[in-house]
């Protein structure tokens, strides 16, 4: 009883002396503070460990308070299952203290639906859905395991009811008079990354970091950063720089990912940050089929059609190009080049609902030429209808190499020379037989200022919609068995998320975006060390998709509104 007593007030210590496990100095106080404080919540980086420290928390607090019913719920599907079947099972093939407490391996269950752990002493950790189903169930120990993505609404209602039954020892059942002033508190444990600063999470966080300063006995909060990670070994400094160093670097998930850092809206922001995480809900995206799928299905008599989003009737599709490169192939900048591709589904106000379904940034070096032929193949695997350009300066040349018959090498195909539609000097540019399927933007003081506030109008208005978290999708991917994502290679796994990936970057680049007025217009600006590629070519397609639903809505009140079309689409 004694050596009970003592390890309840330091957990820390069993987990050396009985278990056998080692841990570091932070992991101590972290397990003690879980513990310790009924009210806990941890932000954690990318490296630090959480779901290992997690896992070795349960165990300990299961086998310290007999008949202990310790809950996981997860924002990510697959996340809390893996913390049993990957974190604990490793825990128990190496601790035979853990063994002892459990028992035969067959009381770890890690299937899909009935992941759980049984011990000797009554104690259980089950995992739960984070959904309505879970209502009625009750636990001592409520674990959420990246709980930032989990709904604020089913927290309240369906997961903190979980922790209202106490634990009654045995000891009070059997001498109720003698321990009537005993009492337990159940814990609430909330593990996350750190996030937006619009998002529940960093309100929740915040909202015990300050009932902390005033009750430090029953409310703990802390973040930890990357830099403790690299200390201790847990991660190396070479993947570190790595990403600092990759041309795709994003300062803002970088802080939210490995410095536990919530990203707020910039002071200066023309878009409203809030708007557009909601904005992302497009759930499947265009994944273009690479040049050997293609020339495969080249080759069959009867060749199947590869796009993985079939057209809706009378839907429109728009690609657009930012360009950021010098004619000889050398690299601009921090300039990227970037590629949008947009579906417009019909609504029923004559208007469009525009998803970004395919983002791509071609961050290394390439000749005008080449980026020519990636923009004429993608037209045509996303069976697009109008392509937009950035005409001026170095994307001149890229449309002169678009108004050219062009010969794609890796594909064996022969593309068409294409003109401008919209401005007739750069058609003249182009062959008389081009297609006429090119809108090309010359940029003014005024046009900026419309294509600004277009966008700003499509996201506040809910019009515009981006894809979804690249964590979320990664898991559905992973929970798709017919898929069998973790089988795939780097690069086609790398192909599934890259949309969704790019959509990050989006708004993290929206977000750091500054503007002022100058004269009567708007001016976006950059930050010294950040670029507006991703912005310039969303807007540019936006300003487009804007210009189509006006024509349309035009069009169901005129019966002449052939007259107002653009021409040139007979082919």
């Amino acid at each position: 009883m004694k050596w009970a007593t003592f390890w309840k007030a330091n957990p820390h210590r069993f987990v050396k002396d009985y278990l056998d496990i080692d841990l570091h100095l932070f992991q101590k106080i972290t397990i003690y503070l879980m513990n310790y404080s009924p009210m806990f919540v941890m932000i954690a980086p990318r490296g630090i460990g959480k779901s290992w420290l997690t896992a070795v928390y349960a165990v300990t607090r299961c086998i310290l308070y007999p008949g202990t019913k310790v809950v996981i719920a997860s924002g990510v599907k697959n996340q809390a299952r893996m913390i049993i079947s990957e974190k604990i099972v490793a825990l128990y093939h190496v601790s035979s203290g853990l063994r002892n407490e459990i028992g035969s391996a067959r009381n770890i269950k890690t299937g899909v639906n009935d992941a759980e752990v049984v011990f000797k002493n009554g104690s259980k950790i089950s995992i739960i859905a984070s959904s309505d189903n879970s209502r009625g169930v009750r636990g001592n120990v409520i674990i959420m395991d990246e709980f930032r993505m989990i709904e604020q609404d089913i927290v309240n209602t369906v997961i903190k009811p979980i922790g209202n039954v106490p634990r009654i020892p045995r000891f009070k059942s059997r001498y109720p008079n003698k321990y009537k002033d005993y009492s337990e508190d159940n814990i609430e444990i909330k593990i996350s990354s750190a996030w937006y600063k619009s998002d529940w999470s960093y309100a929740e966080y915040k909202n015990v970091f300050l009932k902390m300063l005033k009750n430090p006995g029953r409310y703990f909060a802390l973040a930890f950063s990357y830099q403790l990670s690299l200390m201790h070994g847990l991660l190396e400094q070479k993947d570190v720089t790595d990403i600092m160093t990759d041309p795709a670097f994003d300062k803002y998930s970088f802080a939210m990912e490995y410095e536990g850092q919530f990203v707020g809206e910039n002071e200066n922001a023309f878009f409203n940050l809030e708007a557009m995480i909601n904005s992302r809900t497009v759930e499947k995206v265009f994944i273009q089929p690479d040049n050997f799928e293609y020339l495969e299905n080249k080759k069959l008599s009867r060749p199947k059609d590869l796009s993985n989003l079939k057209m809706v009737e009378g839907e429109i599709r728009v690609i657009s190009l930012d360009v950021a490169l010098m004619g000889d192939g050398n690299k601009h900048n921090n300039d990227t080049s970037v590629m949008f591709g947009m579906r417009l589904l019909p609504d029923k106000d004559g208007g469009y609902k525009r998803q970004v379904v395919f983002i791509e940034s071609i961050g290394t070096a390439i000749k005008d030429k080449d980026l020519a032929v990636k923009f004429k193949r993608l037209f045509y695997d996303f069976e697009a209808s109008y392509a937009v350009l950035d005409a001026t300066g170095v994307g001149l040349g890229v449309y002169d190499r678009l108004a050219e018959e062009t010969y794609d090498t890796e594909r064996d195909m022969e593309y068409p020379s294409w003109a401008s539609y919209n401005d007739a000097v750069m058609a003249d540019r182009a062959p008389s037989n081009s297609m006429n399927v090119l809108y090309t933007i010359k940029a003014s003081a005024s046009l900026n200022t419309m294509i600004a506030t277009e966008l700003k109008s499509a996201f506040l208005s809910g019009k515009l919609q981006l894809p979804i978290s690249e964590v979320v999708k990664r898991e559905d991917l992973v929970q798709n068995a017919s898929l069998k994502f973790l089988t795939l290679s780097q690069d086609k796994q790398h192909k599934h998320l890259a949309s969704f990936q790019q959509s990050t970057a989006l708004i993290n680049e929206l977000n750091a975006l500054e503007w002022r007025y100058q004269g009567n217009n708007i001016k976006i600006t950059e930050p010294s060390d950040g670029t507006k590629d991703r912005y310039s070519s969303l807007a540019y397609c936006n300003h487009v998709a804007n210009e189509i639903e006006v024509l349309n809505k035009q069009k169901s009140n005129n019966e002449d509104f052939e007259e107002f079309m653009f021409t040139g689409f007979e082919w």
